[in-house]
């Protein structure tokens, strides 16, 4: 009689086999994506064996071990399609009993890239702090736990969050991966820079503690072992052991739950809609009244609700924080990179019809004049500047505090505002001249044949914003210049404040007439995605 265990192995293999038959580029990418993570992940295991000997070898390897398991623990939450084995709602089904599951998912788990990368990096994780017999003994056993512990780590994560995954929340957070990636991009470049400049000494604290958790504490019971702390050792890999049969129960009990409870997220709860009116109202209370408040409720829970959407808000609110933040702590920043906030947020006012697809029929019926098109356009700019005004406030703020520049934060939030002013402006009017459809599946931000389309509104209208606040940037320039320092340049906060709104009132006034008469162009254009 066939093992589960094999059965499933081979199911994997199946998966993977008949999905790379799908298409050539698909086969293309999973090569270029193994080949590309075996020779990082070779680089890698060459470099922790260069460190073999060096004081603070052990402390590169535990910290890479934790951060290893920290990115196995989250991995299945924004990849979720991934791994076509991590819904085990697929077998319930079948007559397979929890235990027998649980062995037959963490071998099949085992197979694919992601494993294979972990393998290389742990290799070199264990044998950086080995030394001696006692040591090489140790090394293979807690390679096994650590990567055991990292896929019965993913699983429980994934199961447990399976229902998550599945529904539009996981798909939300499937599209903010990128986010994730740039975002730890930056945390990575600024770990690295200041490990290069000050040694992995300064990590001895962390990883010290780090030795004493699962599943890091198997790779520093490998030091242990080989400066012969047997006591040390033994205690550091039962406490491995133990984390790892408390994942694996953790896992069981999940799936078992999961595999025999009834699926009610397709269930409403019958006050349902009276929360989902209630909290309309309570919403709708505090905007304007008439059209423009409408649309910015609408505006709203598009940011709140509508995946890409969200995606790109939460972008350009981490962006637009990271860059002047990082930039300040580094001490190689500038007071005035603050401004960044306010140009990642005013370019969420280009392309406003685009986030509504072919749905913008019903907005364009409900225009049919000028005075309309400037009610939707004002609406939509108030809607932004509810979170972009107070968010480029605080970035200038922050930015200021931590470079000690109190003396410029007057300026610099005038040419904040100025720029948001401007962003608005130009967003207003390229939204109506510049179309382009937002495909709502896959994670393409715009359709084909209108990349161009998409190009000439947000550079062209960045230039244009960017020429629109070159008066100010004279104003500015001047004042330190004719006065000698900062004696009078808190005037450009009011002046700022003044110009940008001048010129948000200008662009939504001017681009109404252009909207009213281009709503069949612009239907059009959205509606091809």
């Amino acid at each position: 009689m066939t093992s589960v265990t094999s059965t499933v192995v081979r199911l994997k293999l199946s998966l993977l086999r008949n999905g790379l038959r799908q298409s050539g580029g698909r086969r293309a990418a999973f090569v270029f994506s193994a080949v590309a993570a075996v020779l990082f992940a070779l680089a890698q295991l060459l470099g922790l064996l260069l460190l073999r000997g060096h004081a603070h070898a052990d402390v590169a390897a535990v910290t890479g071990t934790a951060v290893l398991a920290l990115g196995w623990a989250v991995l299945p939450l924004f990849f979720p399609s991934g791994d076509e084995t991590l819904d085990p709602t697929r077998l319930v089904l079948l007559p397979l009993r929890p235990r027998p599951l649980i062995r037959s998912l963490l071998a099949a788990s085992l197979l694919g890239i992601g494993p294979l990368f972990t393998l290389l990096i742990l290799a070199g994780c264990v044998l950086a702090p080995a030394h001696g017999p006692a040591g090489y003994v140790v090394a293979p056993v807690a390679l096994v736990l650590v990567l055991l512990s990292c896929v019965a780590l993913a699983r429980t994560v994934a199961t447990a969050n399976v229902r998550l995954l599945t529904s539009r929340k996981g798909r939300d957070l499937a599209v903010l991966s990128g986010l994730v990636i740039a975002v730890g991009a930056q945390a990575v470049n600024f770990g690295a820079q200041r490990l290069g400049s000050s040694g992995l000494g300064q990590l001895r604290p962390v990883a010290d503690v780090l030795s004493w958790i699962p599943p890091a504490s198997a790779v520093a019971a490998v030091r242990s072992a080989s400066e012969g702390a047997y006591g040390t050792t033994l205690t550091q890999l039962a406490l491995s052991a133990l984390g790892l049969t408390l994942l694996l129960s953790t896992w069981s009990r999940v799936l078992t739950r999961l595999m025999t409870a009834p699926d009610g997220s397709t269930l409403q709860p019958a006050d349902a809609g009276t929360r989902d009116r209630a909290g309309t109202g309570g919403l709708a209370r505090l905007l304007p009244g008439g059209r423009i408040g409408t649309v910015m409720e609408r505006s709203l829970r598009y940011i709140w609700r509508d995946p890409k959407t969200k995606a790109a808000w939460v972008t350009s609110l981490a962006i637009g924080l990271i860059v002047p933040v990082f930039n300040a702590v580094q001490g190689t920043g500038s007071v005035y990179f603050a401004c960044f906030a306010a140009g990642m947020l005013g370019i969420q006012m280009y392309n406003q019809f685009g986030q509504d697809t072919s749905a913008f029929w019903m907005v364009a019926t409900t225009i049919s004049s000028p005075r309309d098109a400037h009610a939707e356009l004002r609406g939509r700019a108030l809607a932004l500047l509810l979170i972009a005004l107070p968010y480029s406030v605080l970035v200038t703020v922050v930015t200021s505090a931590l470079l000690g520049a109190w003396s410029r934060l007057p300026e610099v939030l005038g040419l904040s505002l100025a720029l948001l002013g401007a962003m608005l402006a130009t967003g207003a009017w390229t939204s109506a001249r510049f179309p382009y459809s937002i495909p709502q599946e896959g994670h393409k931000n715009i359709a084909a044949g209108q990349g161009s389309l998409a190009w000439i509104s947000i550079l062209g209208g960045m230039i244009a914003a960017a020429l629109l606040c070159a008066p100010l940037i004279a104003l500015t320039i001047t004042l330190h210049v004719t006065a000698g320092g900062t004696t009078w340049t808190w005037l450009l906060l009011p002046t700022g404040t003044a110009y940008g709104t001048t010129l948000t009132c200008t662009g939504l006034r001017l681009s109404a007439p252009r909207t009213a008469s281009r709503l069949p162009e612009i239907l059009g254009a959205v509606s091809k995605g």
